[in-house]
């Protein structure tokens, strides 16, 4: 099964510091070795949004200010089950510390 991952920020989130990286490069290092991870990377603050309307599309550049709760970073994992997403999904909000994550099954 995988999921998709998603790492939430708003403005109380702490800015990562040197710990952070070299407890967040060793979980990824493991994920990886176990052939766990697929894919993972930040996520740039604003990005752009598209909406749709019949055959006309508007584009609008962010951030967007009505948003509480960014996505800040992702991971594309594959695991054998529910139970394993939660506890990888554990595991990565004890190294960045309080907080909010999405976990979302990619079908």
């Amino acid at each position: 099964m995988r999921y998709l991952l998603l790492s939430l920020a708003d403005e109380n989130t702490p800015a990562p510091d040197e710990k952070l990286f070299a407890e967040m490069g060793a979980f990824i290092e493991e994920m990886s070795a176990k052939g766990v991870l697929l894919a993972t990377g930040g996520l740039e603050p604003g990005g752009l949004r598209m909406t749709s309307s019949g055959e006309e599309f508007t584009v609008t550049d962010g951030p967007f200010t009505e948003a509480k709760e960014v996505a800040v970073g992702f991971a594309l994992v594959e695991v054998r089950s529910r139970d394993e997403v939660l506890e990888l999904a554990r595991r990565f909000r004890r190294i960045v510390g309080d907080g909010v994550s999405e976990i979302r099954r990619v079908q």
